[in-house]
């Protein structure tokens, strides 16, 4: 019965066919669960069935027709995930939104979409949607889930979740061909019909609507639940944005597949709490994640004891030394083992459990690559940390790590059903069932993208390793270059070796076709504040402690210690930090300078701020700055402030060492 979902799904399968086979075969089996005032709330799969069943004979009764897009915007709700499987049951596409997004962002989205419908969390998104509406011309009808403060709209056109599905239950008891007649358009799906359009986050110009299949993300869930041998008796925790096609799979195209139970957290506050308390067997996160929960662990490691944390220390360097080969398997020496087993008592045990991971059967990273520092420290305490390659494109998989293949430098071989080839110019192609449509109004960017015959041009450069069969990549294509004497120049991978230290939150490399290598930082507010704080060091904001004299100290260590480790590897080590700045304010979506997703953009930084990327270059010391912000209610302000500009060392090679 644990895997009966798998074991059902074909090439004519659709969300609304599984939902009632897994209704049938799965009826008493957890579905969902949603903390609310602190209880955990619980749906059966049966009892899914039903709220997806009224809320769909709601919406038709309303009006949606088969085609038409129904925009959904919020956090990870249950209602919203009904709303996915019921506006898909009716022949519609579902077009998710990041609830963060700035209206101006939003409008962009729905009204490229051309959305008919929309069904938003609370009233705070409910007003987004309004006070865009006159640029939505096709939006006839608003559906909320959160019925706080939205007593006193104008009704007309909006209306309550429950309400909707009022209305389907009504049509259940007193018109038994309604229901018939929803079957009947559920039987009707096929796997090549449009299942939903997840818009990319837009990190070299506007979002583009990627068509995905049922086929293109049924399929390929289910190659990645056989690839970790998922079975529906994992407990996955949905935090992510329902926007990002990460949550999309795995959240709820392999909720369906298999028929494991997805836990909605009370808040994005309590998420971490929440976490602890469901124990999931099964993880998925982007590397920032990861990195803020290890700062944050780092932080409260520097608050304790001496005792405790030179035991921690100690424990830390076995782990460093023995982790990974215990969990890969391999041969380890019985006082090694028992060395260790003594630390999973003390240390490790404690941290999974803080983290949520006492349970983590498989956790895996994407969307950017990781710092290698913070991938071994996670599998060193036992936890099954495994990289994957993939894109919105590609119904995310592309790469996987097989078990005890697992390396910090690679993302994997070539998923189930995936083919990869490098081209002449070093980018990485690949072909899959999971391959996109198209981009939706957009033919020339899909044939710029896809080939005739179902290769992706990736973005990404890398090459796969002859020995091992695993990919390795370097960085997006376009932002791969070279300094002025020919040493390789790989943002990303600078990058990420500075953000592993917990005082550094973001960095943005320049370097290409210059003379040597700069970083702008953001500090960690989190990190550097309980360091503050514990010397007696005062500020009144972010600004005032990113430019403190000690705060640089700091981040200088750390930029040095980076330098270090660049020297040793001979393919990176002209590429060494010789000039860094700390930003004045934190990188922000809202200010367009990440995306929703948290990446950086790094060519709009590199434009908005081009005085200090100068700076950086021209030998100043310092340099005054006026930047435009925007706040969360969509005024705009100014932030001024003079950046100080530091010099770095840059340390021999080996090879310069031996001579």
């Amino acid at each position: 019965m644990t895997d009966a979902g798998a074991t059902r799904t074909g090439a004519r399968d659709t969300f609304p066919k599984l939902l009632l086979a897994n209704a049938e075969a799965m009826a008493d089996r957890p579905a969902m669960r949603e903390k609310d005032f602190g209880i955990w709330q619980t749906w059966t799969w049966s009892d899914v069935a039903e709220e997806v069943r009224d809320f769909a004979l709601g919406l038709q009764k309303l009006g949606l027709e088969p085609g038409e897009k129904v925009a959904v915007v919020g956090a990870n709700r249950p209602r919203l995930y009904w709303t996915f499987a019921a506006v898909q049951s009716l022949g519609g596409v579902p077009v998710p939104v990041y609830k963060d997004a700035v209206a101006d962002e939003m409008a962009y989205v729905l009204e490229h979409a051309e959305v008919s419908f929309a069904v938003t969390e609370d009233q705070e998104q409910t007003d987004k949607i309004l006070s865009i509406s006159d640029r939505l011309a096709g939006l006839r009808h608003v559906v909320y889930d959160d019925e706080r403060g939205m007593r006193d709209y104008d009704h007309t056109r909006l209306h309550s979740f429950a309400e909707v599905q009022k209305v389907g239950r009504e049509r259940v008891t007193s018109d038994p061909g309604a229901l018939a007649g929803w079957r009947e358009r559920i039987a009707l799906g096929r796997g090549s019909d449009l299942a939903v359009m997840l818009y990319t986050s837009g990190t070299t110009g506007k979002p583009k609507g990627v068509m995905l299949s049922f086929d293109n993300v049924l399929i390929s869930a289910k190659n990645g639940i056989d690839f970790d041998k998922l079975t529906a008796d994992e407990e996955v925790v949905a935090y992510l944005p329902i926007a990002w096609v990460g949550d999309h799979i795995f959240s709820y195209a392999q909720s369906y597949v298999v028929g494991f139970c997805v836990n909605c957290p009370e808040s994005v506050e309590t998420t971490d709490d929440d976490r602890r308390e469901i124990g999931p067997t099964y993880v998925f996160a982007p590397p920032r994640v990861y990195e803020t929960m290890l700062t944050r662990t780092q932080v409260r490691m520097q608050d304790a004891g001496k005792l405790k944390q030179k035991m921690v220390d100690h424990f830390l360097a076995v782990a460093d030394r023995l982790g990974e080969a215990i969990l890969d398997g391999d041969k380890v020496g019985l006082l090694d083992r028992l060395h260790y087993g003594l630390g999973e008592f003390l240390v490790y045990g404690p941290l999974k459990n803080r983290f949520g991971f006492t349970r983590t059967r498989v956790a895996y990273t994407a969307g950017e690559a990781i710092g290698p520092e913070i991938f071994r420290f996670y599998r060193s305490i036992g936890v099954n940390l495994k990289q994957l390659y993939g894109q919105t494109e590609a119904s995310v998989y592309v790469t996987l790590q097989p078990d005890a293949e697992i390396r910090a430098d690679t993302v994997g071989v070539p998923g189930p059903q995936v083919e990869i080839k490098i081209s002449d110019a070093g980018e990485v192609l690949y072909r899959s069932p999971g391959v996109f449509v198209g981009y939706y109004k957009n033919e020339a960017a899909t044939a710029e993208t896809k080939t005739a015959d179902g290769w992706v041009h990736s973005g990404d450069a890398g090459f796969i390793e002859t020995a091992s069969g695993h990919l390795r990549i370097i960085d997006r294509a376009k932002d791969v270059g070279k300094l002025v004497d020919g040493t390789l120049f790989a943002p990303k991978y600078l990058e990420n070796k500075l953000k592993f230290f917990a005082d550094i939150k973001e960095a943005v490399a320049f370097g290409d076709g210059r003379d040597f290598a700069t970083v702008f930082l953001n500090i960690d507010l989190a990190s550097v504040g309980a360091w503050a704080e514990r010397n007696d060091v005062t500020y009144a904001s972010y600004q005032e402690l990113a430019g403190h004299p000690q705060v640089y100290d700091r981040i200088r260590s750390a930029v040095d210690k980076v330098n270090r480790d660049l020297a040793a590897e001979p393919m990176m080590a002209g590429a060494q930090i010789r000039r860094f700045l700390i930003l004045h304010k934190e990188l922000d979506a809202d200010d367009g300078e990440l995306t929703r997703t948290q990446k950086v953009r790094r060519g709009f930084i590199a434009d908005r701020y081009a005085p200090l990327v100068d700076a950086l270059y021209d030998g100043s010391t310092e340099k005054h700055v006026v930047t435009e912000i925007s706040f969360e209610d969509g005024r705009k302000g100014t932030i001024t402030g003079d950046v100080k500009i530091v010099d770095m060392d840059v340390h021999s090679t080996k090879k310069e060492a031996a001579e």
